[in-house]
Parts: structure tokens; sequence; C-alpha cells
């Protein structure tokens, strides 16, 4: 009987550990302000527009490429089975935990597709190109980033089609990382493993101190450091909001107001009037703390839609579309 052996596992890199760690500290940093602004220390949309907005999406990335390049080291001279389905249904049960969680706490805007989803989803595509030289997987990669706007509404609208990132709506959700465009840093990520895996010496390897070695040690336990980290932080939120609760901000609806409008609405109206608007009638029927408190009461209760529409009429607005987790 022949017994098959999975290919040698090469030695951990300790740059590429440190990067991970660098990733999971400034996921960390945003997933902080996100929690102030649950709670009322920032003003709503904060942590999903303007320069947070791009950080979010740049630690999002950066992820995605170490995924792509772990996965070359890992399994380029051979895919080691035992090893990639164990890692993977980690990785799967942790997604599930985290949309189970999200979806008790916050069922408006749960998240079915983040990026530990993503991550499950992407490891498996990205087995079928492990034999692609890096500047194939770069094409590659360019191809899917550039295609993905132009393939929007190609699938049917609805939950089944959303993961693609190719449904015709965008899903309200607090953290939605779909398959296109995304895969194209994991693409991107292979193609540097691919660099990396022809001359792995060339790698240097960090200095040790005790803040890379820091670093290195929540590298080597991303998983269970992002599963912990915001149960922690949201934690610590709730008892300084339970002590020294934030006080009012009579400007945060309407500087909110103004930066979704801004951003979402298709010309030719008044924002500062819709705003005015919007601000005046939700307090008159009772609306504004539910907006305020919960965001994504402005699209879920149908009286509260009702004045929106009707302040954007009187705005002159032929439309505004929400922006994603940014309610006017």
């Amino acid at each position: 009987m022949t017994v098959t052996q999975e290919p040698a596992f090469r030695p951990r890199l300790g740059l590429i550990d440190m990067a991970r760690g660098i990733a999971l500290v400034a996921m960390a940093t945003y997933h902080f302000s996100w929690d102030l602004e649950f709670f009322g220390y920032l003003d709503p949309g904060t942590a999903s527009s303007g320069i947070l907005k791009i950080y979010a999406r740049a630690i999002a990335s950066s992820f995605l490429v170490l995924v792509g390049i772990s996965l070359v080291l890992a399994h380029d001279n051979g895919i080691r089975w035992a090893s990639f389905a164990r890692r993977w249904g980690l990785v799967a049960a942790a997604a599930a935990v985290i949309t189970a969680a999200t979806y008790a706490f916050t069922p408006q805007s749960f998240v079915f597709f983040g990026i530990l989803h993503q991550i499950a989803v992407a490891s498996l595509l990205g087995l079928a190109f492990l034999r692609l030289p890096a500047l194939a997987l770069v094409a590659l990669g360019a191809g899917v980033f550039f295609a993905a706007p132009q393939l929007r509404g190609v699938v049917p609208d609805g939950m089944a089609f959303w993961w693609t990132g190719l449904a015709p709506t965008i899903p309200l959700s607090n953290d939605f990382v779909p398959v296109f465009p995304w895969f194209s840093a994991v693409l991107a990520g292979m193609a540097i493993g691919k660099v990396i895996a022809a001359a792995p010496q060339r790698v240097p390897e960090p200095a040790k101190n005790r803040a890379v070695s820091g670093l290195q040690w929540l590298g080597r336990r991303s998983l269970a450091v992002y599963l912990i980290h915001q149960p922690v932080l949201i934690g610590l939120v709730a008892a300084f909001a339970w002590i020294a609760p934030p006080g009012p901000n009579p400007e945060a609806f309407g500087n909110a107001c103004r930066q979704s409008c801004r951003q979402s609405s298709d010309g030719g109206g008044d924002c500062a009037v819709y705003c005015a608007c919007a601000e005046v009638e939700l307090t008159i029927a009772g609306k504004m703390q539910s907006v305020m408190t919960v965001p994504e009461f402005a699209t879920s209760d149908l009286e509260t839609g009702a004045i929106m529409a009707l302040c954007a009429r009187e705005a002159g607005f032929g439309a505004i579309e929400q922006e994603e987790g940014v309610q006017p």
C-alpha cells in the first residue's frame, strides 16, 4: 500500500507575520472608530465615509493580498490538502459565527459576506490558479478589478447573488466584501507570493525587538485575534459609555445628512434644504431618536422613508440613493 505524503512545508517568513500583525492593529483602530460612532461619540456615518472609508478598504485589501501570498507559499510546491482543509474549516466556521453574531445584534445590516467569507471563497478559487506565473496572475487580477464594475447587473438581484458583487444592488451590511472585485487583491497577493517563492532568501528578516515580536505574535494568531478583538473593544466602549455617556450633539444629524446627501444625490437639488426639512419633519414625527440610534431605521421604516422622499422632492432632487451604511 502506497502512502501519499503531503508536500514539504515552507518555514514561516517573519516579514509576512509582521505584515499580518500590522494589518490586525490597523483593523482594530478602524473598528474602534466604528464602536465610537455606534455609541454616539462620533457623528453617524463617520466610520463609513471619507478618509475612514478609504482606510477600511486599504485594510481589507492588505488582508486579502496577504491571503494570496500565504496561499502560494503554503501550497505552491503542491497542495497540502490536510492543512488546507483544517485551516479552511476554521475560517468558514468563524465566518458563520460572525454572521450569527451580527444578525443577533444588527439584523438590518448583519454581515452575510464579509472579509472572512471572502477569504474562505477566495482561498478555494485561488487553488485553481496556483500554477499560473506571476505576470499571468497580475493580468488576471487587473482584469477582475476593472471588469467587475462593468459586469454589475449581469446576475439577478437578491441575497442569493449579492455575494458575487455582480448584482445590481449594493446591500446594507456592516462588512460587505463580495467576490468581485475583491478577489483581484488575492490574485495580486498570489503574484507577490510567486516572486517570494522563487527567492525566499531575498526576503529580509525584521530586526528583533519587542514591537516586531509582538506584531509577529499577533500575525501568527490572526484568526483568533480577529474574532476576539471586536467584542473586547466594543465592551470597553460600552463600559465607558455607561460611566460617561456621550452628550447630545444637536449638529450630528445635519452633519451626517449633508455628507451623505453630497455623496449620493443625483445633482440638481439643494442638500441644505433637504436636510433641514428632514430634521424638522423627523422631529415632529417623533422619529429622530430612532434614526440617530439605528441608522438603518431610515430605510426600514415606511413613515420615515416617506418623510425623506417628501423632503427630497422639496429640495429639488430627482432621487437620492443611500450610500452603504450611511443614512441621511
